[in-house]
């Protein structure tokens, strides 16, 4: 009898189970596959019983691997969105980075409060990529720390997978920018970060929250209130941070500078 799996359908009914979640892959024989509407189909024995399991996700994203006591799993992502802890710095500019997070994890489901690397983090699945999500603790400018932990401990490469999500003075309220390396261009959590990974090689999301005023500080900017009209925009632009997430994990870092740079240009 054939039985079909999907990651989808399975995140469909809202099940936060960890295990289900981190389990889809079979110790089995892969007798073949093939490739249909953006999927990958397995055909597998276990115990003598024929199955086809069905992982969502472009090739890229899938590692396929045959054989007994090998596993099929997909590809790990870290996403970091900065910011600081505690309520007092909630909605401020400084932590759209963990808003962003917020947005990541209600559309996909995915339970970020796990204590673990000095940050909040939240396991699950974009499309076919395994993906963790995390908000460090550490408040902003020691954030390296909490990201060499989390590099350290699911070896992941930094400049591949890893994606921090943060906020950005020099952009206007709403605008988004996608970068693959660079400067921390003055900002104190990704100063720390490149400072505690070793380089600036490392994909971004940066969402802009207006140019600080003259008359003001620059502490007591990042650490304000957006006005209704901006805190709409950025809203908006959180949503489009989304978006650029999936788009990165899909079909990498230059597609998502593609759609969304341009944008802000135009």
């Amino acid at each position: 009898r054939v039985k079909v799996f999907a990651i989808r359908e399975i995140k469909n009914r809202r099940c936060r189970s960890e295990r289900l979640q981190q389990r889809l892959f079979f110790h089995a024989n892969i007798l073949s596959f093939f490739h249909i509407n953006n999927y990958y189909v397995y055909f597998w024995e276990k115990y003598g019983i024929m199955a086809n399991v069905v992982i969502g996700g472009s090739g890229r994203n899938i590692e396929g691997k045959a054989g007994k006591g090998r596993e099929l799993e997909a590809h790990m992502f870290v996403i970091v969105g900065l910011g600081n802890p505690s309520k007092e710095y909630g909605n401020t500019r400084h932590n759209v980075g963990f808003d962003a997070i917020d947005a990541i994890a209600d559309k996909y489901d995915i339970y970020v409060a796990e204590l673990k690397h000095r940050a909040k983090i939240g396991k699950g699945y974009i499309g076919g990529d395994k993906v963790i999500l995390a908000k460090p603790l550490t408040f902003m400018n020691l954030s390296g720390e909490s990201v060499r932990a989390i590099i350290d401990y699911y070896k992941v490469e930094p400049e591949t997978e890893l994606i921090v999500i943060s906020d950005d003075i020099s952009l206007a309220p709403g605008q988004l920018r996608i970068r693959k390396k660079g400067s921390a261009g003055g900002h104190n959590g990704l100063k720390n970060i490149i400072r505690h990974l070793g380089g600036e090689n490392f994909q971004r999301v940066r969402i802009g929250v207006g140019e600080k005023p003259k008359d003001y500080d620059l502490v007591d900017w990042v650490l304000g209130h957006f006005s209704k009209e901006d805190r709409k925009s950025v809203d908006e632009a959180i949503q489009k941070a989304v978006q650029a997430v999936e788009i990165m994990l899909k079909d990498g870092a230059d597609a998502a500078m593609n759609e969304f740079n341009r944008k802000a240009k135009e």
